[in-house]
């Protein structure tokens, strides 16, 4: 294959410096990355403001950020309960951050969640914060749980740990990353006539459908997560 009929589905590097010695790159991941949360910031400012100006008559926005509100007091308390107030900035800015980059691709950028390093980092957080409610709720009984029921599954129970983390990077990652070698393959391989009109079809699925449903999973599964060590 050459010319435009190359498929092109990988991370490219951009930018590359030295750092401490060590060869880094700013890639498309970096790109993406650096995009989304300025966007992210903005809607936050913009939303911060309206709703200081709230009327008793809102408008669409107001409307749309009243209705997010709702919805994530909602799912957050279905899970936690009492303490889903404690977690709903937490929730709510994960889910915002990995719907955005979920949906980067319908804006010409490569799925920024289809890049391990960062669906790893997302889980490293939610293990930190799981390890940190285990045990500042259940002290010494955090470490000695894992003995439970018997002290034969310590292993087992060990791995169980290191293994949530992992469990919901991987599933997310996968999931964004097929979307983007389907759509890959499907531009860089077929002809030019099959590239109008399906691929529409293909990115409501690849990128919306998958990219919400993958999202609503991501932050459900670290809720229960969560909820396990309250």
């Amino acid at each position: 294959m050459g010319g435009g009929n190359e498929v092109d589905f990988m991370i490219h590097g951009i930018v590359k410096y030295n750092l401490f010695g060590q060869e880094l790159w700013l890639t498309t991941t970096t790109v993406g990355m650096t995009i989304i949360t300025v966007l992210l910031l903005i809607l936050a400012f913009v939303a911060s403001r309206t709703m200081k100006t709230a009327t008793d008559i809102p408008g669409t926005f107001q409307n749309i950020v009243e209705l997010g509100v709702e919805m994530l007091e909602k799912m957050t308390e279905g899970i936690l309960g009492k303490s889903g107030r404690r977690f709903a900035n937490y929730i709510g800015t994960i889910f915002l951050f990995i719907l955005f980059c979920n949906l980067s691709g319908l804006f010409g950028l490569r799925t920024v969640t289809a890049d391990f390093g960062v669906t790893f980092l997302l889980g490293l957080v939610t293990f930190g914060i799981v390890q940190y409610q285990g045990i500042k709720n259940h002290g010494v009984g955090h470490f000695t749980g894992l003995f439970q029921p018997l002290p034969i599954l310590f292993p087992i129970n060990v791995i169980g740990e290191f293994a949530n983390p992992i469990s919901i990077s991987l599933r997310l990652f996968a999931n964004m990353l097929s979307g983007v070698i389907i759509m890959g393959l499907w531009y860089g391989m077929l002809p030019i006539f099959v590239k109008i009109g399906i691929p529409a079809a293909l990115h409501v699925y690849c990128d919306v459908f998958s990219g919400c449903i993958q999202t609503y999973v991501f932050c459900m599964l670290t809720m229960v997560y969560v909820n396990d060590k309250l």
